[in-house]
């Protein structure tokens, strides 16, 4: 069942958001060789907790497994879900994506940046641009009347020139009082397919693209996800309201590029 909010839910699951925006501005302004992921893990708890948040993903349990961690940190090749270690050094030339949930007042807000760590090559930049280009596409497409699938499209049109492998085993998702409800957000789709978006809806869109093929393998650790070629993989992800004024982006950082999402176009700016 697809859970609609009310405007007052929508300001909520923002003020979630926003604790999540704020961690990663304030790793993207301290990430530097030489760190481990284990600090980045430690520097996002402590601003959540200092929110008067909790981290969402912390004892979040799939089967058996039991993630670990604040944030999940996943490196080059890693697509998602890698825990942090004091033994994972970033190294100058890579990329790393930085997947964060924080819950407040029963909400949560989910998102995802990847960054690069020093200077990285233009292959990498254009992989990063392209797959954040993919992201506010499938934004654009998340207005009342549209279908799943014209998100899903979206994001596949998008970076289908480029002959990048986009991942199917992964997908957004609703999100709300839960990290995961429903629908599923794949990112290939058929436009005009699909369940019809209704004011209400909050979806977390995820992009992953690859630099090679979009198949991907699981790590022995239960969480971990690389890509089959080993090459690598950008994630970017924000929540996101459906409402009758245009799509809300409720983990803004504030350096959203024009479009539907503008503030001040609806009313719960």
């Amino acid at each position: 069942m697809i859970v609609r909010k009310s405007k007052i839910e929508i300001e909520k699951m923002r003020r979630a958001g926003q604790v999540v925006a704020d961690v990663h501005k304030e790793l993207r302004d301290k990430i530097r060789p030489g760190m481990t992921t284990l600090d980045l893990d430690k520097m996002a708890e402590e601003r959540i907790r200092k929110a008067g948040a909790t981290p969402t993903f912390k004892g979040y349990q799939v089967g058996a497994e039991v993630f670990p961690a604040t944030l999940c940190v996943s490196i080059n090749e890693e697509v998602v879900h890698g825990i942090p270690s004091s033994k994972r050094v970033l190294e100058e030339g890579s990329i790393i994506s930085i997947d964060c949930g924080a819950t407040l007042d029963g909400y949560v807000g989910d998102s995802a940046i990847t960054l690069p760590i020093g200077r990285i090559s233009e292959e990498l930049e254009l992989l990063l641009a392209r797959t954040q280009g993919s992201l506010y596409a499938a934004i654009a497409q998340s207005i009342v009347g549209n279908r799943i699938g014209d998100i899903s499209h979206a994001v596949e049109a998008f970076v289908s020139p480029f002959e990048y492998g986009v991942v199917e085993d992964y997908c957004g998702h609703g999100v709300g009082r839960r990290l995961h409800e429903e629908p599923q957000i794949p990112n290939i789709g058929i436009p005009n397919t699909g369940r019809r978006l209704k004011s209400g809806w909050c979806l977390a869109i995820e992009p992953m693209i690859n630099l090679g093929t979009h198949e991907t393998v699981l790590l022995d650790d239960g969480w971990t996800v690389i890509t089959a070629d080993r090459r690598a993989s950008a994630h970017f992800e924000h929540s996101i309201a459906v409402t009758d004024d245009g799509p809300i982006i409720l983990t803004s950082r504030g350096d959203d590029p024009p479009g539907p999402w503008t503030p001040g176009t609806s009313p719960m700016a």
